[in-house]
């Protein structure tokens, strides 16, 4: 998936557009399970997210979310194999910008994973990728696929733009 210079322009594009407007078409992958892939996902995600119109820290939490979801479908999922894949899809719906990652692993029970804020796991250092994924997106979806694990994580881009509003809003008073 190779991004040229031709991207100037789309971003600055997207800068004249609300945030709720869409971007036709879906953005799929699928890849192997290597870091690079991680990486080339992440990227993705904060190119869709800039296009979208995120502000900053927005797009952070996006970027920060797949990431996460990508290392856990690599890693955890796919247990680093690179002649496993991950699919990966991104769209933005006009209202949502939404991410789809599965790997081809053994699956997971993602309501029975410990909770990271437990004293026990404080200083594991692993186990907050979930946790932190629920905390920056608006709705995270599982599905088991037999083999492996689907991940939907959804970020609504009408509390985002109103969060914007809000925020100029209140700049201003006082």
């Amino acid at each position: 998936m190779g991004r040229g210079s031709g991207d100037e322009p789309a971003a600055a594009e997207a800068k004249d557009r609300p945030v709720s407007a869409p971007i036709a078409g879906r953005r799929s992958f699928r890849l192997s399970s290597t870091m690079e892939s991680v990486s080339e996902v992440e990227a993705a995600a904060d190119e869709l997210a800039s296009e979208a119109g995120l502000d900053e820290d927005e797009r952070f939490h996006v970027t920060m979310a797949v990431h996460e979801a990508a290392i856990n479908a690599v890693l955890h999922g796919n247990d680093y194999n690179p002649k496993l894949h991950i699919e990966v899809s991104m769209e933005n719906t006009g209202k949502q910008l939404v991410f789809v990652i599965a790997d081809q692993g053994k699956g997971f029970d993602p309501d029975h994973l410990p909770d990271p804020s437990a004293p026990e796991n404080l200083l594991r250092g692993t186990g907050r990728g979930i946790f932190l994924i629920r905390s920056l997106m608006d709705e995270v979806h599982f599905r088991q696929l037999h083999p492996g694990t689907e991940m939907t994580m959804v970020k609504n881009l009408a509390a985002a733009n109103q969060e914007k509003q809000a925020d100029s809003g209140s700049a201003g008073a006082g």
